[in-house]
C-alpha cells in the first residue's frame, strides 16, 4: 500500500466513525446538545467539519471552495456554539453540506498522485500545512478532535459506546 493509499483509507474511516456517530443525533434538541456551557454540539461539530473540508479544498484545489458566509458566521473558527437549534440551519441541510464537501475534497486527492503530495502548499497557507499531503493529514487529525468531542455529547444522551468500522482492505 502507497502513503497516498494509506492517507485515503484514513480519509474514508475517519468520516465513516464520524457519520456512524451522527445517526443517533435525531431532534434539534439532540443535535445542539452541549455537556456543558459553550462546549461543541453535533450540529456545530457537523458544521465545522464541512467548512474545514473546505478550506482544504481551497489550499489544493482553490476553484472547488463552496464558501458559505453563513456556515463561517455560525460554525467557523472562533465561533460560539449555542444550544438554541433556533440559531442553526436544519441538520439535513448541514449534513448535506458535510458530504458533498468530503466527495469534493476525495476528487480533489483522487486527482494528485503520489508525487503530487510532496509539492508545496501555496503561499499563504497556514505553517503547519507545508505540503499538499499536510492538507489530508490535518483534514484526518482535526476530524479525530472533533469525533471525539462528539463522542461525548452522544453518550451524554444516553448512546452505548460503538466500535470504530474496521479499515477495508
Amino acid at each position: 500500500m502507497t502513503p497516498k493509499e494509506r492517507l485515503r483509507k484514513r480519509l474514508i474511516a475517519a468520516r465513516e466513525f464520524t457519520e456512524r456517530l451522527l445517526q443517533d443525533f435525531h431532534t434539534p434538541q439532540e443535535w445542539t446538545q452541549q455537556v456543558c456551557h459553550q462546549t461543541n454540539h453535533a450540529l456545530w461539530i457537523t458544521g465545522h467539519l464541512a467548512l474545514m473540508d473546505n478550506f482544504f479544498l481551497s489550499q489544493i484545489a482553490p476553484d472547488q471552495a463552496e464558501p458559505r458566509e453563513e456556515y463561517q458566521t455560525l460554525f467557523g473558527v472562533g465561533s460560539h456554539p449555542v444550544a438554541d437549534p433556533d440559531q442553526y440551519p436544519a441538520a439535513d441541510e448541514v449534513l448535506a453540506y458535510l458530504r458533498e464537501r468530503r466527495a469534493a475534497l476525495l476528487a480533489a486527492f483522487d486527482a494528485i498522485d503520489e508525487e503530487g503530495m510532496s509539492a508545496a502548499a501555496p503561499a499563504g497557507s497556514p505553517d503547519f500545512l507545508n505540503d499538499v499531503g499536510a492538507v489530508f493529514e490535518t483534514a484526518v487529525w482535526h476530524e479525530g478532535m472533533h469525533t471525539g468531542q462528539l463522542s461525548v455529547v452522544r453518550r451524554s444522551l444516553g448512546h452505548e459506546p460503538i466500535q470504530a468500522p474496521q479499515p477495508q482492505t
